[in-house]
């Protein structure tokens, strides 16, 4: 079964940046799949952040838009999500999976960013 490791997140000052990734352990249909980083922030409901296809387009929600960048290396089984000029509401935990969340959630990786 894949599974989906995240990593990258940590501590970091408002307008500070991190890098996520996101690797699957067995290729499959990776390289086929529109894949997504999501969100969930205490008490809340995991968020859709941003998405790209196989082909290498990517979507964002608005609250990251401008500040967020999401690119794959399909040789590589992995995702990545840049992320510039964090924000404090952008704390949560951030998640990968398939645009139709088709496989196991892995851990996630916390982002946190102070004020």
């Amino acid at each position: 079964q894949v599974q989906l490791v995240e990593s990258g997140g940590g501590l970091v000052q408002a307008g500070g940046s991190l890098r996520l990734s996101c690797a699957a352990s067995r290729s499959l249909l990776f390289k086929l799949d529109t894949m997504a980083w999501y969100r969930q922030a205490p008490g809340q409901q995991r968020e859709l952040v941003a998405m790209i296809t196989a082909s290498g387009a990517p979507t964002y929600a608005d609250s990251v838009k401008g500040r967020f960048a999401i690119s794959r290396d399909n040789g590589k089984n992995t995702v990545y999500l840049q992320m510039n000029y964090l924000k404090p509401e952008d704390t949560a935990i951030y998640y990968c999976n398939t645009r139709r969340m088709s496989l196991p959630w892995g851990q996630g990786t916390q982002v946190t960013v102070s004020s």
